[in-house]
């Protein structure tokens, strides 16, 4: 489906960007690979890293700057939208900025994408959009019933939305396994809670998850990878059994576990061997047999946390996927 078509990435100078770029231009050849962001200088890093391939293309745009999405879009057949205030400190502190990008920006986003006859759109989302407690994981969520709306307000227009949810990218810039690598130099990392666990996920994954739903989508699904959990303090001892791990209290706006399904979701929600399926609740889509496919839904009491997961992953499997991949952990 992406094979020698235009595909944009908004905020595509990010983690997910600077794997998804790669993976993109190996596996389906696009005619031209756009990254859309506002940071100039991450702009001019990634430039460097793919001099040589004229199908990457770089526009400094803004999510929030509706004019410049439609520059943006004029020609592109399919768009990810990975554009995001997403640290949760920034948020909680910062909330109009936060709205500005995920819940504006979404809107600015899906009508660009129909105007400009985009032919589908896979959004990224985040487990805290599930059942939210912080101000991020509300406009996130927000943000989904935008995408997921969209569809019908696309009208008589073909361009299509959807989104994927997944949780902890293991190894991202921000996240814990970079945080805990540099505290460990010094001897003691600290732990927010000991009973927290999070969901594990690696950015291939992550990518992969948005090849299937451009592939699979009729519009309004949101895809939840199946991935494996962890505790908090096995995280900790993956990086360094030799590390005092010191309690230091939950942040504001944080989970003690990670919800990526509700059970309020569990009605809409189909189980395929590799991911569940929420399917919208609006127009009877919850019950299409073309969204549902080979689906089986999932029990009325049914929710996908990371405390509940049946899948763990051990100390000994981060410790190798940490050996593996520790030339790049905390880089992108």
């Amino acid at each position: 489906m992406l094979e020698n078509s235009t595909i944009l990435i908004t905020g595509g100078t990010g983690s997910f960007g600077n794997t998804f770029v790669p993976m993109t231009l190996e596996k389906y050849n696009p005619k031209k690979l756009i990254i859309y962001s506002r940071d100039e200088m991450k702009q001019w890093d990634m430039a460097k890293m793919f001099h040589d391939d004229d199908r990457v293309r770089f526009f400094i745009g803004d999510v929030r700057d509706r004019e410049r999405l439609y520059r943006a879009l004029d020609g592109v057949d399919y768009v990810v939208h990975a554009a995001a205030t997403k640290i949760v400190p920034t948020a909680e502190y910062n909330p109009f900025e936060c709205v500005k990008t995920n819940v504006n920006g979404a809107m600015n986003l899906v009508d660009a994408c129909i105007d400009k006859g985009v032919k589908r759109c896979v959004a990224l989302s985040t487990d805290k959009a599930s059942s939210p407690v912080n101000l991020y994981g509300a406009t996130k969520l927000c943000s989904d019933k935008l995408f997921i709306a969209g569809n019908s307000y696309a009208g008589s227009k073909n361009t299509r939305f959807s989104i994927v949810r997944y949780g902890n990218v293991m190894g991202s810039r921000g996240s814990v396994i970079p945080l805990f690598l540099e505290q460990a130099k010094k001897g003691e990392i600290t732990i927010t809670d000991d009973r927290m666990t999070r969901f594990m996920i690696s950015l291939e994954q992550g990518v992969e998850l948005v090849f299937h739903a451009f592939e699979d989508m009729e519009g309004g699904e949101i895809y939840v990878k199946k991935i494996p959990s962890m505790k908090l303090p096995d995280i900790a001892n993956a990086v360094s059994v030799y590390s005092k791990q010191k309690i230091i209290g939950i942040r504001p706006g944080e989970k003690l576990h990670e919800q990526m399904i509700g059970l309020e979701d569990a009605p809409f929600t189909y189980e395929y061997d590799e991911h569940f399926k929420i399917l919208p609740q609006i127009h009877e889509w919850s019950i299409d047999p073309h969204r549902i496919k080979d689906g089986k839904q999932v029990s009325s009491d049914f929710s996908y946390t990371s405390d509940n997961n049946p899948d763990w992953m051990s100390i000994e499997e981060l410790q190798q996927w940490i050996e593996k991949n520790k030339e790049k952990i905390g880089s992108i």
